[in-house]
C-alpha cells in the first residue's frame, strides 16, 4: 500500500533462521537517500513477518575516537531530514509512539559483544545525526554538529528507526565509519571515493559478523518492549478511522483494534 520497495527482496536461511535482505538504494545504487521509499521497504519486511531489522550504513565520524574502519552501534538519532515520509499513521489515524530510546536494548549489546569477540574495533552509543543530503556537509555544518555533541553523520537511518518502531520491530543499527566528515583538518575531506574504499574494506568483516548475530538473536522477544510499541499509542477513536485506512494499516493495528465499531 505504500508503493514498491527499492529492490526485490532476497529470501534465504542462515543458521536455520529465515532472513530477508533488501538493498535500500536499489541494485546499482539508483536512489539517493531522499528518494528511497522507506515506508515501502519496511512495510514489505513487515508483510514477510520480519521481527528484527538490522540496518547497515556508511557514516562520517564527528569524534576523534571513532576512527575510519570502526563499527559503531548508535543508540540515539537527531533527524534533520525534511523530504521524507516518516510515519505510517496518516489519512485519518494518529499514533504517537515512544521514541526516547530508538534502538533495541537487547540487540545492541549482543552485537557489540559479538563484534568484539570477532576482533573488530566496535563501539556502542552516541547520536547519529541524519542529514538530508545528498551533498556532504560544509565545514560549518560539520563543526556545528560536533558542537552539539553528535557522534556520527549520515543520510539514512533515522527514518528507518522511526518506521521500525511503528512496525514493532527490534531495530539494530550497524554504522561503519568511512571518514571524518570534513571537520578533521589533518585528514582528507570526505569524498565518494573515500567512502566506497573504506566501506568495502569493512564489508568482509560485516559479512562475517552478521551470521553470528543472526544465530544468537533470542528466539523470543521478551527482553524488550519493541514488540509492544504500539500498545496505547493509537489516539484515534476506532469508529473514526476510515475503512480504507484501516484496511491499509490492518497489519499494524489489527491486534489492537479488532473492529472500528
Amino acid at each position: 500500500p505504500f508503493g514498491a520497495p527499492s529492490e526485490k527482496i532476497m529470501l534465504g536461511k542462515l543458521h536455520g533462521r529465515s532472513v530477508a535482505f533488501l538493498a535500500r538504494h536499489g541494485h546499482g545504487h539508483r536512489f539517493s537517500p531522499s528518494e528511497v521509499n522507506y515506508r515501502a521497504n519496511l512495510f514489505a519486511m513487515k508483510m514477510l513477518k520480519v521481527e528484527h531489522l538490522v540496518s547497515f550504513t556508511a557514516v562520517g565520524s564527528l569524534k576523534e575516537e571513532l576512527k575510519p574502519g570502526d563499527l559503531v552501534i548508535p543508540d540515539q538519532y537527531v533527524d534533520q531530514t525534511f523530504k521524507r515520509e516518516k510515519t505510517f499513521f496518516t489519512d485519518g489515524v494518529v499514533a504517537h509512539i515512544a521514541f526516547a530510546d530508538p534502538t533495541c536494548p537487547v540487540l545492541g549489546p549482543l552485537a557489540l559483544r559479538l563484534a568484539k569477540e570477532a576482533g573488530l574495533e566496535a563501539h556502542r552509543g552516541g547520536a547519529y545525526c541524519n542529514m538530508e543530503g545528498p551533498q556532504f556537509s560544509s565545514r560549518a555544518e560539520s563543526e556545528a554538529n560536533r558542537a552539539m555533541g553528535h557522534a556520527l553523520i549520515g543520510m539514512t537511518q533515522a527514518v528507518e528507526a522511526k518506521l521500525a518502531r511503528e512496525l514493532e520491530m527490534c531495530f539494530l543499527p550497524m554504522a561503519l565509519v568511512t571518514d571524518y566528515d570534513c571537520w578533521h583538518r589533518s585528514e582528507e575531506t570526505v569524498s565518494v571515493e573515500m567512502v566506497i574504499a573504506n566501506f568495502n574494506k569493512g564489508l568482509d568483516r560485516m559479512k562475517q559478523l552478521l551470521p553470528r548475530i543472526i544465530q544468537e538473536i533470542p528466539a523470543k522477544r521478551d527482553g524488550c518492549g519493541c514488540s509492544r510499541s504500539l500498545a496505547g499509542a493509537i489516539m484515534t477513536a476506532p469508529a473514526m478511522i476510515p475503512e480504507k485506512t484501516y484496511k491499509k494499516l490492518e497489519l499494524l493495528i489489527g491486534k489492537y483494534i479488532k473492529t472500528r465499531i
